[in-house]
């Protein structure tokens, strides 16, 4: 996560809020929830909260005697970010070895925890369709050591899965994937297939990550925006 990050941000405890809040924008979350699932104390995670919530990159509402924190879906850099999150937590790499490669599958979900933002380590998907489980099972190993992260997989029969849904949906859950649909959950190349592509390096050696825009120019004052929104 930091290696895609760390030349834009410096505080760990904000690229976390950014994964929590901009992989899955509907999710929202409160001070104290979020200062025990980081395992930092309440006024780090305040600090954090407070500066994102000036620069507009989260919305707060009060509810009761907690306020809700929110992903701002309409700032400019909403689909920058969230790309790049997608990008930080592995799935764009999932979908491109895995989904998009098993043939019969109807619909793909995110469950749980990566629902959630919650970078934890395990990405359990839910696959509708019919789907060969050995070859699943190679594409999954394939991908685990490419994002260094662990894939578990539910394989279900689109009747199998109308039987338990109403069970899933008590669960967090995010489509990533339908047949005969565009992807739902895409990086910046699929949102924005029709403008310009520049690689922009980062800290880590060998890694890059792109971003689309109009022109060059927009590009340059988007991540000088970004810059100062993530680190001011």
């Amino acid at each position: 996560m930091d290696n895609l990050f760390s030349g834009l941000i410096a505080s760990k405890t904000r690229i976390k809020l950014l994964t929590r809040f901009f992989f899955n924008p509907m999710a929202k979350s409160y001070l104290r929830e979020l200062a025990k699932e980081f395992n930092v104390s309440t006024n780090s995670v305040r600090e954090e909260l407070n500066q994102l919530t000036r620069t507009e990159l989260l919305t707060a509402k009060k509810s009761g005697r907690q306020v809700h924190y929110m992903a701002n879906q309409n700032h400019p850099l909403f689909p920058e970010l969230k790309s790049m999150v997608s990008k930080v937590m592995g799935i764009d790499q999932v979908l491109d070895s895995i989904v998009k490669r098993l043939g019969d599958l109807e619909s793909a979900y995110l469950i749980d925890d990566y629902a959630e933002g919650k970078d934890t380590g395990i990405i359990d998907l839910l696959l509708v369709g019919d789907i060969d489980q050995y070859h699943l099972n190679d594409l999954s190993r394939k991908t685990e050591r490419y994002i260094k992260r662990k894939i578990r997989s539910l394989v279900l029969s689109r009747d199998e899965y109308n039987d338990i849904l109403p069970k899933l949906e008590k669960r967090p859950q995010v489509l990533i994937w339908e047949a005969n649909k565009k992807q739902v959950l895409c990086s910046v190349l699929l949102q924005f297939q029709a403008l310009k592509h520049l690689v922009l390096p980062t800290i880590s050696a060998g890694c890059t990550m792109c971003i689309h825009v109009t022109d060059g120019a927009e590009l340059s004052d988007s991540v000088v925006s970004m810059k100062r929104a993530c680190n001011t």
